[in-house]
């Protein structure tokens, strides 16, 4: 029981140490929030979610700058089907 123990601790030291990143997402929503200011929500992959988002609220969409594509292949980059 103790070994199980220990192995069932390690792995939970090993899952908890693992390095996270943030996601990134392509737009941004901006929500107007009159005198106050507004929020910001960075979490949309495309153009119609965060016009769906802001639609009622108030605010506008804006591509987000800081996103960065992850490494290897873009399932949004359309391959050419043949080399010329």
């Amino acid at each position: 029981m103790r070994f199980v123990l220990f192995v069932l601790s390690v792995v939970a030291v090993t899952a908890i140490n693992t390095p996270t990143k943030a996601q990134n997402y392509f737009w941004c929503a901006y929500y107007s929030g009159g005198d106050d200011g507004g929020g910001t929500n960075c979490g949309f992959t495309t153009f119609k979610q965060c016009l769906d988002t802001v639609s009622g609220i108030g605010g506008f969409c804006q591509l987000n700058t800081q996103y960065v594509p992850p490494p290897g292949a873009h399932p949004y980059t359309r391959q050419r089907r043949y080399p010329y």
